[in-house]
């Protein structure tokens, strides 16, 4: 098994550090589908994202309040990766990487806001461009598969 560390070459969504365990694929045999937890305090982003994310084949599970997305920080649910989005206040998204990587061992991206200081505990720090956020999920979930 592979220990997560996104490539460095993509400059525009270098990894903030690498995880210190392994993971398991993102899309695993049997058609097992990638489960995200995607975070965001804008509705109407928040719905976006989660079409997005499906485009690709992935289930996502979008929380749209700080205490939902505590909930599931904290569940057992299985999640293969945690989307955070930039209208978070940078204290929640760290509040929030903490409870989530507490049960799981997965990738985290880090929407930011221009100017923002960078969410010190994700593993992705990018723009609020959907194309970038396809890029890394993709390669992401290929990596994983590629792994196998």
């Amino acid at each position: 098994m592979l220990s997560y560390r996104p490539k460095q070459q993509d400059n525009n969504a270098l990894p903030r550090k690498p995880l210190g365990c392994s993971v398991g694929l993102l899309t695993g045999g049997l058609g097992v589908m990638t489960r995200i937890l995607s975070v965001s305090y804008d509705s109407a982003l928040l719905s976006s994202r989660q079409l997005l994310l499906e485009s690709l084949g992935c289930q996502v599970i979008s929380a749209h309040e700080f205490e939902e997305a505590m909930r599931h920080c904290k569940s057992g649910a299985t999640f293969q990766l945690f989307v955070l989005g930039h209208s978070i206040p940078q204290t929640e998204k760290e509040a929030l990487i903490a409870a989530f990587r507490a049960r799981r061992c997965a990738p985290v991206i880090a929407l930011k806001r221009f100017g923002e200081q960078p969410a010190t505990a994700a593993d992705f720090l990018i723009e609020p461009d959907p194309s970038q956020l396809l890029k890394i999920v993709s390669r992401v979930v290929s990596e994983r598969a590629a792994s196998a």
